[in-house]
């Protein structure tokens, strides 16, 4: 007698013999957790290797003799601290070419010109982040839905019977509260990979707004011996 009933509580029997709804509320959640779990992959993985070129990239960038020269060598370079000195050096030179250099309005130009490319490299960054925030806010509560519908069929089940014994309702039970759990499953590593991916694109933030202003100083003082 014990193996069966073993058997009747192991996930697949308990997804096999579940309701429709709950089977499609099981089937749902358990896609957004493979979703959920690719996007994590994807993102950790890439926040990592660029992480990693940026140091690098800014390392050889700073111990470079000439900027222009690095630049022309290393500026179409896949990191965001390049984009950032080919808008920087682009802009510096349409203020430098003008008949008259306003010295405070480019430098004003350079900071919006740097601060919207560092904008742009995280709005890019952050694509798909807010899928796993709404799997991780909504993914509980589909579970909660499955679960309701499930003890509602089994409180149906046991009218019809006329029978109130536990075996007749905890199958029911069962297959309602691992909808719940099937939830809870996709909710909680999505929720936890969105905090710490959301802190790292945080940290990358500061590190890119740090070499942009370093890199607003010094053509700052490029434009003070134009001037």
């Amino acid at each position: 007698m014990t193996a069966p009933a073993a058997d009747l509580m192991s996930p697949l029997a308990l997804f096999l013999h579940a309701d429709i709804v709950v089977k499609a509320v099981m089937i749902g959640l358990l896609l957004a957790s493979v979703w959920t779990w690719g996007i994590i992959i994807t993102h950790a993985q890439r926040l990592k290797r660029i992480n990693r070129d940026t140091q690098a990239w800014e390392n050889d960038f700073w111990a470079a003799k000439d900027i222009d020269a690095h630049h022309e060598a290393r500026g179409k370079d896949d990191v965001p601290s390049a984009r950032i000195v080919t808008a920087g050096l682009k802009e510096w030179r349409h203020s430098v070419g003008l008949s008259t250099t306003d010295r405070s309005g480019a430098r004003e130009r350079l900071t919006t010109v740097m601060g919207a490319e560092v904008e742009q490299e995280l709005d890019r960054l952050s694509d798909r982040l807010n899928i796993l925030a709404t799997v991780a806010s909504s993914a509980p509560f589909i579970g909660l839905f499955g679960t309701v519908w499930g003890i509602m069929r089994s409180f149906t089940a046991i009218a019809g019977a006329n029978n109130t014994s536990l075996a007749v309702v905890a199958p029911g039970i069962a297959e309602a509260l691992f909808a719940t759990a099937i939830g809870l499953f996709a909710a909680i590593p999505a929720l936890i990979a969105y905090n710490r991916l959301t802190h790292g694109l945080d940290r990358l933030e500061a590190r890119l707004n740090r070499f942009a202003d370093r890199f607003h100083a010094t053509l700052s003082r490029e434009l003070e011996r134009d001037g």
